[in-house]
């Protein structure tokens, strides 16, 4: 999970963040790896004559400024680069999400998770691993004197093989999938979330992806080993002071002085970032955004420091600034992706840091409800466990529905980036669920359970609820990200019929489109009939999924309805493309309102479909319940009684009899006791 503050990596429809349209060559690395990283040609872009994309002359004919409509044009440029980076079948048109709306034909089994085969390998690891962490904890030395994960923990499980989980079996490391990577962090979660996230930020952000995706035969055999044994710790520094969602305003700089770049600039907010680690450094070449793999040296010197700050998150760990003045790093440590820059370097990682956020989500909700438990059953009120009254029992069924769609999220969305798609709308998804789901999670049924007791110093509460709220805003803030979100929906139905019509009046030099015009009619018949057959032919032959597995009735009725939504939901969107036109842009709280709709609907759909394929009665009661919530969101409606009795209960038989997937999570002592031992 990508631990930095304040950043939207992904493509905010309000152009607050950046990419540069100029591509670098030269690495062999792209054309090495798998079907799903093979480059395809680069897409087609359609330029005015004045050099201005279509984005550009749409924006600032929208009224946007000269300044915004060019960063938003780098922002469309850079995100056409990434899709480059993945094979035509696994691009954003073809995912899942973007289908269910736009597709006549939908196959049900894209929302379903894909079957998977463990590798002993693999879980050797993690079965060491998570033995080192909890050892550590149950002994009182998983932290230092400082408040910080000990080196001895950290090198213990370098020695275990958790930092080269992501790497090669070539580099030394244990070549996981994303899936048993994902799996790996839910289960360390629910011991040490700090630890679990820090094996995301090493993997996914840190300098392990950029370097096995992007780097060249020699720079993986000079790095990965070292990555993957643990020796050498990665981060990623790509926020600056002024740069966090507007990417455009990155200030690092590094320029050629023969066989090293000289770097001179500031980074903020960096996780892992400490001497002797190893980072991925994003910064400007010749006005290119571009990535250098450096290593820091073991001391800070007049070229390089730390700026140290307080911060409340992430308090076991080190978040530090980075200050380079004359910083020289070997040219050679350049990464030049066959496409794309720097920022496509970035980006490529970022997916997989947000499936890991939400698997971390469900992991530490699991460790919530395992200290909700004994506390319910514990505390007393007018003579009876509070575990008895419905409005707790309310909490621990909604907290279990919770973990079950996190659960769904995680695999799906981890399903996909291992069979090669982009996956960058439904790790979105998975990613603002799963923080949202924690955050409300930790205050609404965590903390108001445990009353006064939550604050007190020792607490799991007390002691990490700047940990539960924080990962709202990694890996890009959550309504920064929806809008990212919706405009990667909208963005090939608008090229497809709205641009044709945009470009038509600004070739005519028509600012205001009166159709009344018999002149402004007749210029747009073309690209206004594309339009209407489009619209007619989805009317007449509708929308179609392959039939849903064997499932319970209300899982069933989940299902159907998400499906049905998200189909009929191609009309309601495209007619907010028409009646906005070039000023969608700045409608931010309408395109937020539809996004989340459609996010939960999809959360309602890959819930239902994980569910139905569990043995577990408990997961699958859980399951109906949050879609039951999701369902209310949906529609404004109110939950009726039945539903009441639903999730309490279910609350009431995890309470009495427990749950399956509380196994191995273990709670800490009653603080405060007040009853006679």
């Amino acid at each position: 999970m990508s631990l930095e503050y304040n950043t939207n990596h992904s493509n905010s429809v309000s152009g607050e963040s950046s990419s540069a349209p100029v591509s670098q060559t030269g690495s062999e690395s792209m054309e090495q790896e798998k079907t799903k990283n093979h480059p395809t040609e680069t897409s087609e872009k359609t330029v005015e004559s004045n050099g201005e994309s279509f984005a550009e002359v749409a924006l600032r004919l929208g009224g946007a400024s000269a300044d915004e409509a060019r960063r938003t044009g780098v922002v469309d440029t850079a995100d056409d680069q990434v899709e480059d980076l993945f094979a035509p079948q696994y691009q954003t048109v073809n995912s899942p999400a973007h289908r269910a709306v736009w597709d006549s034909k939908v196959s049900t089994e894209l929302f379903q998770c894909s079957s998977h085969v463990e590798s002993e390998d693999v879980s050797r690891v993690v079965r060491k691993s998570l033995n080192v962490v909890r050892s550590h904890r149950d002994g009182g030395t998983l932290i230092n004197d400082a408040g910080k994960i000990t080196d001895q923990v950290l090198g213990e499980l370098g020695d275990a093989g958790y930092w080269g989980l992501l790497v090669d079996a070539n580099y030394g490391g244990a070549g996981a999938s994303m899936r048993q990577f994902a799996h790996m962090i839910t289960q360390m979660a629910t011991i040490d979330p700090t630890v679990a996230g820090l094996a995301s930020v090493h993997g996914c952000i840190g300098a392990v992806d950029p370097v096995r995706s992007f780097g060249s035969p020699e720079q993986k055999q000079r790095f990965l080993p070292k990555l993957g044994d643990g020796t050498r710790l990665s981060a990623f520094a790509l926020t600056e002071p002024g740069a966090g969602s507007d990417l455009t305003a990155l200030k690092t700089t590094a320029v050629l002085d023969g066989d090293h770049y000289v770097v001179n600039g500031e980074k903020l907010f960096i996780t892992n970032a400490v001497p002797g680690r190893t980072i991925g450094l994003v910064c400007m070449i010749d006005d290119v955004p571009s990535v250098l793999i450096v290593d820091l040296p073991e001391q800070e010197d007049e070229s390089f420091h730390l700026n140290r700050y307080g911060i409340y998150a992430l308090r076991r760990a080190h978040n530090n600034g980075l200050v380079f003045k004359n910083f020289r790093v070997p040219a050679e440590n350049l990464l030049t992706p066959v496409r794309g820059d720097g920022l496509t370097i970035a980006y490529h990682g970022l997916n997989l840091g947000r499936v890991s956020l939400c698997a971390n989500a469900a992991g530490t909700m699991r460790w919530m409800m395992a200290e909700m438990l004994p506390w319910a059953s514990y505390r007393c009120t007018y003579g009876q466990p509070i575990e008895r009254r419905e409005l707790v029992r309310r909490r621990i069924g909604r907290l279990a529905g919770m973990i079950v769609a996190c659960d769904a999220l995680t695999q799906w969305c981890a399903g996909l980036i291992d069979q090669g798609y982009r996956g960058e709308m439904e790790c979105i998804v998975a990613k603002i669920f799963g923080s949202e789901a924690q955050k409300e999670a930790a205050i609404e049924l965590f903390m108001k359970t445990h009353g006064g007791r939550s604050f007190l110093e020792g607490h799991l509460f007390g002691d990490n609820v700047h940990e539960f709220l924080a990962p709202c805003i990694y890996e890009g803030e959550g309504e920064m990200l929806g809008m990212a979100f919706f405009k990667s929906l909208v963005k090939n139905h608008g090229k497809a019929f709205f641009e044709p019509i945009g470009r038509t009046l600004h070739e005519r030099g028509i600012a205001q489109p009166n159709l009344a015009n018999p002149a402004h009619l007749w210029a747009l018949r073309g690209p206004m009939m594309n339009y209407t057959k489009w619209y007619a032919h989805r009317r007449v032959t509708g929308s179609s999924w392959t039939p849903l597995p064997s499932m319970s009735r209300e899982l069933h009725s989940h299902a159907r309805f998400a499906q049905k939504l998200l189909s009929s939901s191609a009309f309601m969107i495209s007619a907010t493309m028409r009646k906005h036109q070039l000023k969608l842009a700045d409608r931010q709280c309408r395109m937020s309102v539809i996004s989340s709709t459609l996010q939960n609907a999809i959360v309602m759909l890959v819930t239902s479909l994980y569910a139905a394929d569990s043995s577990d009665e408990v997961t699958r009661s859980a399951a109906d319940t949050i879609c039951r919530e999701l369902r209310w969101r949906i529609t404004g409606g109110q939950a009726s009684d039945r539903d009441f009795r639903q999730v309490t209960e279910l609350g009431g038989r995890i309470a009495d009899d427990g749950w399956d997937e509380l196994k191995d999570v273990t709670s800490g002592g009653i603080l405060m006791p007040y009853k006679n031992q």
